[in-house]
């Protein structure tokens, strides 16, 4: 138990991690029944989030007004930077989802018998929604106190049914969302700088 354990020839964890990382993922998983079941599986269908996601913009264009025109590309750059990183991260890593590891196939309670791509590490969900909440959080004026305990929760949620449903394990919920956290403070720095520099050049004109 000691030495390493290897999951693939690229990706390697100690043996004690991925112990560990599989206990949590088949206590979280085994925790299942009819209603979370429900639950869990449309949090984690990427359309239930649009209506919040329309909200977000509303807030956004609230605070900004026609400013909100700058805020789309960012959003969309971001949001496939997040992608796009978090898929090179699923295939060079090579990890199994817990729902496709052999070892754990039989002891994965499926809903719906959806489990996703092959490889899941890093989890793409929990990237994307880490990043929005954080570049949410951060362009927006401190008075929004209540935003963000609703989007901590939207993130621990996204994050949780992931795991729930046996597509991620506790470390590639994690580590993505330090990816997306990283991601949206460079994004976050770049939006910043986008509206000084517009303001600076309508003051000039003005």
């Amino acid at each position: 138990m000691n030495a390493p354990f290897l999951l693939d020839k690229k990706m390697v964890l100690p043996a004690w991690l991925h112990e560990l990382d599989t206990k949590l993922e088949l206590a979280i998983n085994g925790s299942h029944d009819p209603l979370l079941d429900f639950i869990f599986y449309w949090a984690s269908y990427k359309w239930t989030w649009i209506p919040f996601y329309a909200w977000l913009l509303y807030i956004l264009y609230r605070n900004y007004g026609k400013k909100i025109v700058y805020f789309l590309p960012i959003i969309a750059a971001m949001t496939a930077t997040t992608d796009q990183l978090s898929t090179l991260l699923k295939n060079t890593t090579l990890r199994f989802r817990p729902c496709h590891e052999p070892a754990l196939q039989d002891l994965i309670h499926l809903v719906n018998n959806a489990c996703g791509g092959k490889y899941g590490f890093v989890s793409s969900h929990a990237a994307n929604t880490m990043a929005l909440a954080v570049f949410v959080c951060l362009v927006l004026p401190s008075k929004y106190k209540n935003l963000r305990f609703g989007l901590l929760a939207f993130v621990l949620i996204n994050g949780y049914s992931r795991m729930y449903l046996g597509a991620h394990y506790p470390l590639d919920i994690l580590c993505g969302w330090i990816l997306g956290f990283i991601i949206a403070l460079l994004f976050s720095s770049l939006m910043k700088i986008i509206l000084n520099s517009t303001d600076q050049i309508k003051s000039r004109h003005e």
